[in-house]
């Protein structure tokens, strides 16, 4: 029987690594995910998540349950990525094999050129976004938390969050849009 994110997280304060691991699996891929959007590169994703998770397990005494598990757990891995983001002078990018892993693992999608085209599209314009931008559109658009929630976990006005949430989606639209419109000029010359 599963208890719920309040008990496990009062059991792992007393230590139960077993309430833990009930934590990491309910919420693991959800973060190596969130991540990943973020930063553009599968294996720092991994990385940054287990540090999330060490955080979560070492700092479980600061949870207060005012707010959901999730919040918490994504609000230590969004200040993670904020500091791994400064520290890089430029993004990677991402591998195709990742992709390609990711989505086999994820659902069975077809693996098209044209379909592998618009995700390396999109992950591009994800990876052009700012942090103050991306973070928030991928927690609303991506991870589907409501704007209240991410003003909550970023620690900012909700007015801030919807203006950040709003440029970011506008910075993303025009990126695609160039980058469609680069795609369709270089096929007409090429025929």
């Amino acid at each position: 029987m599963r208890m719920d994110d309040k008990e496990l997280m009062e059991q792992v304060k007393t230590g139960d690594e077993e309430a833990f691991a009930q934590i990491v699996s309910a919420y693991k891929n959800r973060v190596v995910n969130f991540l990943w959007q973020l930063m553009g590169n599968y294996e720092k994703a991994v990385e940054i998540s287990q540090e999330t998770f060490m955080r979560v397990y070492f700092k479980a005494d600061k949870y207060q349950p005012i707010a959901p598990l999730s919040s918490w757990i994504y609000t230590i891995a969004a200040n993670l990525a904020k500091t791994e983001l400064k520290k890089s002078s430029r993004l990677p990018q991402v591998p195709m094999e990742a992709v390609e892993n990711f989505l086999a693992e994820g659902s069975a999608v077809s693996h098209d050129s044209a379909r592998k085209d618009m995700i390396k599209k999109v992950r591009q314009a994800i990876d052009a976004l700012p942090p103050r931008y991306r973070i928030p559109v991928v927690l609303k658009d991506i991870e589907g938390f409501s704007q209240e929630e991410i003003a909550q976990m970023m620690k900012r006005p909700i007015g801030t969050i919807k203006a950040r949430i709003s440029r970011g989606r506008s910075q993303l639209k025009r990126e695609l849009e160039r980058s469609v419109f680069a795609s369709d000029s270089l096929a007409v010359n090429e025929e």
